[in-house]
């Protein structure tokens, strides 16, 4: 297994340029980039080409561009606008080499019949996984453990992905949305473990099912997931790629970038090496 960053981790106290230099320091073999605002970013003073640069020099590679946001249920306008982000992101990601885009399902406050859910995802998955397939980029849907998300549990995004049934359509498992809405093991345990594309690894302060925030997120082992039983059946169906550590929590913002990214590998190595073979990240 593979160590990844994502750099919702260090959102409000770094930038790109500084999220892949502790990243290469400390010996991540990974970055999930954000788009959003991370890229925006670091594009007004450097090019595409720069970042393409430093990643055929440097031992970090980009695992994904995060994200194609609210990509399901929207209006004809708001569709188009989907498409050509998400032709823009397929661009970039082939350029600088980055295996998925991450995409987000719809949250929000309107009441959605689950069928009508499930085939506007469906739909707009097959489209985008046509868009994408000339450039060799996957597209890794990530269920949201909240319940204004559209697709929130594990066993819904499952079942989408496996009626899209396209090579280059799969998850993002994050542990927190897994816990978040009260994912079962159960489910997971009957998963085909090439359908996950991404691992997100993250912890969560003990709160009730249906309440929870990302800002409740904390280092991985020092929260109330039951991290040992997830890894296990993961392991178990097979996955064996990327563990990415994800955290939104705003106590960590006020950590210098350094501090967090080095605490981040720290108790993602802990959790994790109990499952998988690690020895390829080095300190």
């Amino acid at each position: 297994m593979k160590l990844g960053f994502n750099e919702a981790t260090t959102l409000r106290n770094s930038n790109l340029i500084k999220d892949l230099e502790y990243c290469e320091k400390l010996g991540y073999d990974y970055i999930e980039i954000r788009t959003e605002d991370k890229l925006t970013e670091y594009l007004q003073n450097h090019t595409l080409e720069e970042l393409v640069y430093f990643f055929d020099t440097h031992h970090i590679k980009p695992l994904a561009l995060n994200a194609l946001i609210f990509f399901n249920n929207r209006d004809e306008a708001g569709h188009k606008a989907i498409i050509d982000e998400f032709k823009d992101m397929v661009e970039k990601a082939s350029k600088i080499g980055a295996k998925y885009i991450v995409a987000v399902p719809l949250v929000t406050e309107e009441k959605i019949l689950k069928n009508e859910i499930k085939k506007s995802c469906v739909e707009v998955l097959k489209e985008l996984s046509m868009i994408a397939e000339p450039y060799d980029v996957k597209i890794a849907v990530e269920f949201i453990g909240h319940p204004q998300a559209t697709v929130n549990t594990f066993a819904q995004a499952y079942d989408i992905i496996q009626t899209v049934n396209r090579e280059n359509v799969g998850l993002v498992f994050d542990c927190f949305h897994f816990h978040a809405m009260g994912s079962q093991l159960d489910d997971l345990k009957k998963a085909d473990g090439s359908k996950i594309f991404i691992l997100h690894i993250d912890d969560t302060e003990d709160f009730p099912i249906g309440i929870l925030t990302d800002e409740d997120r904390v280092w991985p082992g020092f929260g109330a997931i039951d991290l040992d039983n997830i890894l296990s059946t993961l392991k178990a169906i097979g996955y064996s790629d990327v563990v990415s550590v994800e955290l939104f929590r705003p106590e960590y913002y006020q950590l210098t970038a350094e501090e967090t990214i080095k605490t981040a590998k720290d108790t993602t190595l802990k959790v994790i090496s109990k499952y998988y073979d690690l020895n390829a990240v080095k300190n």
